[in-house]
């Protein structure tokens, strides 16, 4: 009764067997390998397994559809598309319960219905539409990926897939071969051609422009974290101090701690900065961000002798954001210097404390839990601390570092508002405004601006102390800074802020010193910053009136400060390139092609910001775009003419004259075959219709000439041949003529009449 009730539905044309039924086993088998490539490329890059389940089953699919590529399989068809029906429910049904980054859900989605898909392959157009499911799984995998090993699996697919193409183009030809070495190339063909698609694709790479902003605001975040309990805002989870019972532990009181090497001390609501030592290098994020920067951590106010606290901790806020979405909105200072938005996405890789890196100033944060804390410092802080995998994301609104602003800025008219960020022991000031004062008194000029002293303090305290990890234990009775300055001459990277926090200070500069962590490394394939434990230290902040909080980087061996939207972004994998090669080649060669550089880099800079800037700007472009293209056009016609020329000296004269007749026919439509002797390529001018009969006698002439001189070593009148060849490139104008005589006719027919 089933089958009878399936008989009409079979019969039916949308169900009848497919036309150009795909026969090429090893297309087939080409395309699974890339559907495997692409599945497990996104299950290591998104650190799932999906490949588990998915491989095997891609596997059957496609050994299914190809042992029944020629039956109707009515069950199956129905079978497939109430899977789809299926998956796509359950996919609805995810991602109304999903707030946060929906990448993961999609592509599981497509791996299902390329699982269900892969049942039903009878026809190229389908492999087709399974050779783009592979070439979007790879490219989520891209986009996912953190690490070298991504680069592995891009080599394979590209590898894959060009016989792939190869074959796909093939079987549209109706050749369907049954092997590879039927392809017409060899290995070394092959190889040459993978070698040269890769380089083309790396130097597309390198220079392709990285330009400023996303154009998606859903940005990635880990799922929701479930905290239990109440949030304390004042508690700071530092690994980094351990406790004399060998514990980990926060504890305000520091008297008990010791250093522990794996993490940095100076993320605490007070640190020791007597508690020195050298870590050992771990790695702690992974960082993808529009700009470099200084990963900003906590600021710190108050300065205690030994170490730094935050003096208004218990001020600290709790915000919290709407339960459908993992945005926090942030407030942020004023200020008349331009902005530029970055965006930031963090990946913690290991163990860290509860506070929450980030560029300065941030606006938006996108972060797992319901609940952070906002210190007065501008510090954030979750709940539980940053467990290792989680992912969240960052919008911040970074002040431009303009320097002819910034020299603009004028001192502190009411200095009790900033009483806090100017506070110096008082036994300590007359020797650190004596020290500020004979440092700057030697500068070239009288620095008056502040921003200006900030800058040549930084750079003198770099030149006049030495980093030294060998000082000796601090005493209970001295003060760090001043044993810094007077005593030890030098010491830990972290007394260097402390010592350039307070001399500022001394001169009416509010400062404070802030911890985070350094760029990293920045690796040009994947595009993320690898920061790690080592790459943690304290900087000093210095205020400047209406225009903000702006660090200074006085560590040796440090630039004056961190990286900064002042220098542009838009070619940094260039840039990156650029320095690694600079490596290999000898200083005065490197400064020619570093000048060099600058200049198309600045160029290419200007010309992408006039894209920018409306309308009116586009139009520039496009303008400047269309010039670019006609010189660039024009040198080439330039260029091909030198050449001809120079080609034409080296030949004898009645050679030149018979090359140039040759190159003005093949224009014309009538080129000479290799295997035309001399004469008979003038016999066959002889049919063309289109050639006259002074053309054909200038051929004739410059033929015989040609060959009695190739041949036979006579030489002809000069004069006569080029008449000949004259005439003959008065073709076209004869043709013309008449064309033009022949129309008159008709027209005076036609008025006559």
């Amino acid at each position: 009764m089933f089958q009878a009730w399936l008989r009409p539905i079979s019969a039916s044309p949308m169900l009848a067997p497919a036309k150009h039924v795909e026969d090429s086993l090893i297309l087939r088998l080409g395309v699974l390998c890339m559907v495997i490539v692409g599945i497990v490329a996104t299950d290591i890059a998104a650190e799932t397994q999906t490949s588990i389940w998915a491989v095997p089953l891609s596997i059957a699919g496609f050994s299914w559809s190809w042992w029944s590529r020629r039956q109707r399989n009515v069950v199956a068809k129905l079978a497939i598309a109430l899977g789809m029906v299926i998956a796509l429910v359950v996919f609805l049904g995810r991602l109304a319960a999903l707030s946060h980054d929906s990448r993961l859900l999609l592509t599981e989605l497509l791996i299902q219905l390329q699982i269900l898909h892969s049942f039903d392959l009878p026809r190229r157009k389908d492999l087709g539409y399974s050779m783009v499911i592979a070439l979007i799984l790879i490219s989520v995998a891209a986009t996912l990926s953190q690490t070298m090993i991504f680069g592995v699996f891009l080599l394979a697919f590209l590898a894959i897939a060009l016989p792939v193409l190869v074959l796909d183009y093939r079987s549209r030809l109706g050749l369907l071969p049954l092997a590879v070495n039927s392809l017409g190339m060899s290995w070394r063909q092959w190889f040459g051609l993978f070698v040269l698609i890769l380089s083309l694709g790396l130097g597309v790479f390198v220079v392709l422009p990285r330009f400023p902003g996303y154009q998606i605001r859903t940005l990635p975040v880990s799922a929701e974290i479930q905290v239990d309990g109440e949030f304390d805002q004042t508690r700071v989870i530092n690994p980094g101090y351990v406790s004399g019972r060998g514990g980990a532990g926060v504890g305000d009181d520091l008297a008990n701690q010791r250093f522990d090497s794996n993490f940095y001390y100076g993320f605490g609501s007070e640190i020791d900065q007597t508690l020195g030592g050298v870590m050992t290098p771990q790695e702690i994020m992974r960082v993808r961000s529009q700009a470099p920067g200084f990963w900003r951590v906590l600021a710190f106010d108050d300065y205690t002798g030994r170490g730094w606290r935050i003096s208004s901790n218990d001020a600290a806020e709790i915000l919290r954001r709407s339960p459908w979405s993992f945005r926090y909105l942030l407030p942020q200072l004023p200020t008349r210097v331009p902005t530029r938005e970055v965006i930031q996405t963090y990946t913690v890789v290991s163990e860290f404390s509860n506070l929450i890196p980030h560029l300065y100033d941030p606006r938006e944060l996108y972060f797992p839990t319901r609940e952070i804390a906002r210190d007065p410092e501008g510090g954030l802080r979750a709940p539980v601390p940053l467990p290792e995998g989680l992912t969240y994301s960052v919008i911040s609104h970074v002040p431009v570092r303009d320097r002819s602003v910034l020299r603009t800025a004028g001192t502190i008219r009411n200095p009790a508002a900033y009483r806090q960020y100017l506070q110096v022991p008082e036994a300590l000031t007359p020797r650190l405004q004596t020290l500020a004062q004979d440092l700057l008194a030697k500068a070239d000029r009288p620095i008056e601006e502040p921003y200006e002293q900030a800058l040549y303090l930084t750079q003198a305290l770099k030149q006049s102390y030495r980093l030294d990890t060998q000082i000796p234990k601090l005493a209970a009775e001295q003060d760090l800074v001043a044993t810094f300055l007077f005593e030890w001459q030098g010491g830990y990277p972290d007394h260097f802020a402390s010592a350039l926090t307070l001399l500022l200070r001394s001169i009416g500069i509010p400062a404070r010193l802030v911890t985070g962590l350094g760029t990293g490394e920045f690796n040009p394939f994947t595009g993320l910053y690898i920061v790690r434990n080592t790459d943690a230290y304290a900087l000093t902040e210095a205020y400047f009136p209406e225009l903000g909080w702006f660090l200074f980087d006085p560590i040796p061996g440090h630039d004056l400060y961190p990286a900064t939207l002042e220098v542009d972004q838009t070619f940094s994998v260039l840039q990156q390139f650029w320095n690694w090669v600079t490596g290999w080649l000898p200083t005065p060669v490197t400064g020619f092609f570093g000048t060099l550089f600058a200049a198309l880099e600045s160029l290419l800079t200007q010309f992408m910001d006039l894209f920018s800037q409306g309308l009116g700007g586009i139009i520039q472009g496009i303008l400047l775009l269309c010039g670019a293209a006609i010189a660039l056009w024009f040198g080439i016609y330039l260029w091909q003419s030198w050449r001809y020329r120079q080609r034409l000296r080296r030949l004898s004269a009645i050679e030149q004259l018979y090359v140039q007749m040759l190159d003005w026919l093949a224009q014309q439509g009538f080129p000479k075959r290799n295997s035309q002797t001399p004469w008979e390529y003038a016999q066959y001018l002889r049919d063309v219709p289109q050639l006259d009969s002074l053309s054909q006698r200038a051929i004739d002439t410059l033929t015989h000439a040609y060959v009695s001189w190739r041949y036979g070593g006579a030489a002809l009148p000069l004069p006569a041949l080029r008449r000949a060849l004259g005439q003959l490139k008065d073709q076209r104008w004869r043709s013309l003529q008449h064309t033009a005589t022949h129309l008159n006719r008709l027209i005076r027919k036609g008025g006559s009449r």
